[in-house]
C-alpha cells in the first residue's frame, strides 16, 4: 500500500507492518493505525507515522537506550487489550520532543508506547509513577555519569 508520510515522502508499506492502536493515542483518538519507519541518519530514532494523516509522525526511541533504570509494571487492562502472553513479545517506545540540539531533546517516560510484536496491537499507556516525567532529558543520565 502507498503511504504519504511526514518525513519519508511517499513509500510502500506492508499490511503486516501496521500497528493497531484500538483506542488511538491520547490527543489523537481517531488515529488508530501507524507504522514504524527508520530514520536513515540515526538508528536510535524511528518515526511512528500515521497511516491516515501524512502530517502526523512522532519521533520515538527505545527508552532503554538512554536509561537503565526505566522500570514499570503494565496494568492488567493493557495486558488484556494488547493480548500479551509473553514478555519477549513486548516492545517499549517513548515519544520524543525534539529540540534544536539533541542535548535539549526530551522523552515522555510517563506515557510509553507498548507494542505486542506477536499481533501488532499497540497502546500508549499513562503511568502513575511520579519518577517518570513527560519531559525527561534524553542524555541527562550520560551527563551525570561523566561528572562522577
Amino acid at each position: 500500500m502507498k503511504l504519504h508520510t511526514k518525513y519519508h515522502g511517499e513509500i510502500d508499506v506492508k499490511e503486516d507492518d501496521i500497528l493497531k492502536f484500538e483506542q488511538g493515542i491520547p490527543g489523537f483518538l481517531d488515529e488508530k493505525q501507524f507504522v514504524l519507519l527508520p530514520l536513515e541518519e540515526n538508528d536510535w530514532f524511528l518515526i511512528l507515522q500515521s497511516i491516515t494523516t501524512p502530517e502526523l509522525g512522532f519521533v520515538v526511541t527505545d527508552p532503554f537506550l538512554f536509561t537503565n533504570e526505566y522500570d514499570f509494571e503494565l496494568d492488567s487492562g493493557s495486558v488484556e487489550l494488547l493480548e500479551l502472553s509473553s514478555e519477549k513479545d513486548v516492545k517499549v517506545l517513548t515519544i520524543l520532543t525534539m529540540k534544536i540540539t539533541l542535548k535539549e531533546s526530551t522523552a515522555n517516560l510517563q506515557a510509553p508506547i507498548i507494542i505486542n510484536l506477536a499481533n501488532n496491537k499497540a497502546k500508549q499507556v499513562i503511568l502513575n509513577d511520579r519518577d517518570y516525567q513527560t519531559k525527561h532529558l534524553i542524555f541527562a543520565q550520560s551527563e551525570q555519569a561523566g561528572k562522577e
